[in-house]
């Protein structure tokens, strides 16, 4: 890429920052912004072996009535994405957009997550998404117990599946089930969690959609992007 396209793709994330409500700094040297580029895409892989293994399990996502969420909801939501992604973001549940949509971190707040993950480095598509549930509770409210037990051999199968790098858990319910605690978000935040037999590392940060209520929280996100850029440079290709 020449040094035009470089500094095309810097001020494309510059745009972003700034609408993270973020003062972006710009070097004076265009070089030393080359390696902070949004990430190239993933080469496509010429046959996905585990497409069978995705396609059964997203069948039995779709017909799923494990538990009572299944009477109220348009569709399931069951992920997005890069099936061999190295960072996989996580959720809490779908909302009434997702309910019809059938996809994860749509509306006001997808659109906010989306210039999250640019900000870090990468667009949507190149990352995995995904929910701690895939059916919409009832009125948004939090998930219980017993359907995040449910829902919880799924997204399993989903992270053995993908092998992510680096686990992004986006908001207090995704943290809380994913790491076995009840702490709030604001003291899960700058600490390298691991998740699972593999110790995935893995980072808390806030939902979009309390961004949305608390504009001026972005900064602590941008500092949770930054966080996790680190940890996910500083591993190896395998964990």
């Amino acid at each position: 890429m020449d040094r035009h396209g470089r500094l095309g793709q810097l001020g494309l994330k510059t745009q972003y920052l700034q609408a993270m409500g973020i003062q972006p700094w710009v070097p004076r040297d265009d070089s030393a912004a080359v390696n902070d580029n949004v990430a190239d895409a993933p080469p496509v892989a010429a046959r996905d072996a585990a497409a069978p293994a995705w396609a059964d399990l997203e069948a039995r996502v779709a017909s799923c009535t494990l538990c009572g969420l299944h009477e109220g909801r348009t569709q399931t939501v069951f992920g997005t994405g890069n099936r061999q992604a190295d960072w996989l973001i996580i959720g809490e549940a779908p909302g009434a957009d997702e309910d019809r949509q059938g996809e994860p971190f749509v509306g006001r707040a997808g659109l906010l997550l989306n210039e999250m993950l640019l900000a870090a480095g990468y667009r949507r598509e190149q990352v995995y998404i995904a929910n701690i549930l895939k059916c919409r509770p009832p009125n948004n409210r939090n998930p219980h117990a017993d359907e995040v037990q449910c829902c919880h051999g799924y997204l399993q199968q989903q992270i053995d599946l993908i092998q992510p790098r680096l686990i992004l858990a986006v908001g207090g319910i995704a943290a809380h089930n994913l790491l076995g605690t009840d702490g709030p978000v604001g003291k899960l935040r700058g600490t390298e969690h691991h998740y699972g037999d593999r110790q995935i590392p893995l980072v808390v940060t806030y939902h979009p959609a309390y961004l949305l209520r608390s504009p001026l929280e972005k900064r602590k996100v941008w500092a949770d992007l930054q966080f996790a850029r680190r940890i996910f440079n500083s591993t190896g290709r395998d964990i």
